[in-house]
């Protein structure tokens, strides 16, 4: 099985992670810190808006069954994306929301879903796209948070809709 990997941040990762979570054809997600300059981050660290990095996810899953175009789309509809460095409550440059592409591929595609994204929100989109240079994971007590306290996301919508496109059972 072929697998691909794709990184996105859109504010508290607890919630990316949750929805990306539900996408048939995902094979893993896991929390993490990118997009910074300071090398192997901690959550304290980069909860002084110092380090650069955002909060992200990185999304492991299988291009036969959903493809990275797919993922976009459930990355524009789960956050807003016209929020600049926050998300719902959560304000700093770690909420912000960014795609970090890993090939020149994912990039252009990145850029060409920016494009259509835009005529779905009335303000300008603040989503930040650029390569992938380190993505660090985040510490056990982040990974699965939600799935493991059975607390719901608070500043992510479970997109429904798109989710059901893709054959989710939602």
């Amino acid at each position: 099985m072929d697998r691909e990997i794709a990184t996105f941040g859109g504010g508290c990762f607890w919630g990316v992670e949750w929805v990306f979570r539900r996408v048939p054809g995902v094979l893993d997600v896991v929390c993490g810190y990118a997009g910074g300059h300071v090398p192997d981050p901690t959550y304290e660290l980069v909860c002084t808006d110092t380090t650069g990095h955002a909060e992200v996810v990185q999304v492991t899953f299988d291009p036969e069954r959903v493809s990275y175009e797919q993922l976009l789309e459930v990355f524009w509809a789960m956050h807003d994306p016209t929020q600049r460095n926050r998300q719902g409550p959560d304000f700093g440059t770690q909420y912000r929301s960014i795609i970090l592409t890993h090939s020149d591929e994912q990039r252009r595609a990145a850029e060409a879903s920016r494009e259509r994204a835009r005529a779905r929100f009335a303000r300008p989109i603040a989503t930040e796209i650029r390569p992938l240079e380190a993505f660090y994971p985040a510490e056990e007590y982040h990974q699965r948070y939600y799935d493991r306290t059975g607390k719901t996301p608070y500043c992510h919508v479970l997109p429904v809709e798109v989710l059901r496109g893709l054959g989710a059972d939602v």
